[in-house]
């Protein structure tokens, strides 16, 4: 009857420790729809327009991959893949380009990153942040500077906020 009950018990702590083990192997975390992402894509373009540019947004998630991209009719032919870029260079290195691009001057420590395969530093590029959360990031590219830039893909993450604070 001891051997049943100790068989019993020992049965259920290692059936409560796979268990805990499963849970510290799993991560969650937040993600933009695609819907959600167009918005902000969207929205980034538009404020590009009235401002008079021709632009490109590309919005990626939290991994750098693209979820969308625009393109405006007139905007260069290069602008696709600089927003894209920027996007990715943003989110994988989870701070804005503007920020990359002051402490990547040459004979700074991070002065090398500039050098990356795939890396674009110039203003533009600008992580998406839910709750505290890294979710994505938005490049745009066409605009004359990347102080022009950021402010059209701030004015996109701007017109999702509400959506992203939830």
């Amino acid at each position: 009857m001891i051997a049943r009950t100790l068989i019993v018990i020992l049965t259920g702590l290692l059936l409560a420790s796979a268990s805990s083990r499963a849970q510290e192997s799993l991560i969650t975390y937040k993600s933009l729809s695609p819907e959600l992402a167009l918005d902000l894509a969207r929205a980034a373009l538009a404020d590009c327009r009235r401002r008079g540019y021709q632009v490109a947004v590309a919005v990626v998630d939290r991994f750098g991959v693209a979820q969308v991209m625009l393109r405006d009719r007139f905007a260069g032919p290069h602008t696709p893949s600089t927003a894209s870029g920027k996007a990715w260079t943003a989110a994988t290195f989870r701070t804005n380009t503007t920020e990359l691009y002051a402490i990547s001057q040459p004979g700074m420590m991070q002065a090398a990153i500039r050098n990356l395969p795939g890396a674009i530093i110039i203003g533009g590029g600008i992580i998406i942040e839910s709750g505290g959360s890294l979710v994505g990031a938005v490049g745009v590219s066409g605009a004359p500077g990347g102080d022009a830039d950021d402010g059209c893909a701030k004015a996109g993450i701007a017109a999702i906020q509400d959506k992203l604070d939830f």
